[in-house]
């Protein structure tokens, strides 16, 4: 039996040791033996997994929003295909995929990396995709005061790639349109327009 040393929960709230010993307890439920070789170091490469995935839950991505630039700039802002891995709460299986992110200042701006590390933040925890594109969009109406706002995710789901109906292939689409983008059919096309392109605009969420 392999259990972390360290007696301190990492981020003062994962607790390592907690998370090996279910492990174990899973294995040995499933049929296996969780000290036979191949097995005997999993808990705790599972404990360090779950820390790496779910340290989105103790960090606030509302921080890199904060420092923002004034700025007489008022044409769309959009960041396209940021990469991600979330995982998924029902199944705890990953879905991972890529986002989309753009808004209208109203004289604040911000770095744009500062878009992907809220993502990053973001999807570290176990959600669903629907929370994850409207906490996002919310995120920036109000730390940056946007006109407008409009993130748009798409995604796999291993639960319906390697489980269940087992559909390769599958994209699940989600989107979160505020403001300006949301009530003007105009801006509304635009910003679709730039996220995908003249002919996959009109059939864009």
């Amino acid at each position: 039996m392999s259990f972390s040393s360290s007696p301190e929960p990492i981020n003062g709230n994962i607790d390592l040791p907690r998370i090996e010993r279910a492990v174990r307890e899973i294995l040995a439920a499933v049929g296996e033996d969780p000290d036979r070789e191949g097995l005997r170091d999993t808990p705790a490469r599972m404990a360090r997994m779950y820390a790496e995935m779910f340290r989105g839950l103790h960090e606030d991505p509302r921080r890199h929003l904060q420092k923002f630039f004034t700025e007489k700039y008022d044409e769309i802002v959009l960041v396209r295909d940021i990469s991600f891995n979330s995982m998924c709460e029902h199944h705890m299986l990953p879905f991972m995929g890529k986002a989309h992110i753009g808004y209208l200042p109203d004289g604040r701006v911000v770095g744009l990396s500062k878009l992907a590390r809220v993502v990053e933040d973001g999807a570290r925890r176990p959600q669903v995709q629907e929370r994850m594109t409207e906490t996002i969009a919310n995120l920036l109406v109000e730390e940056l005061h946007a006109k407008g706002v409009a993130v748009v995710i798409e995604a796999v789901h291993t639960c319906m790639t390697v489980r269940g109906v087992r559909k390769p292939g599958s994209v699940c689409v989600t989107s979160a349109i505020k403001g300006a983008f949301r009530n003007k059919p105009s801006t509304r096309a635009e910003i679709m327009t730039l996220i995908y392109g003249e002919h996959r605009a009109t059939v864009g969420p």
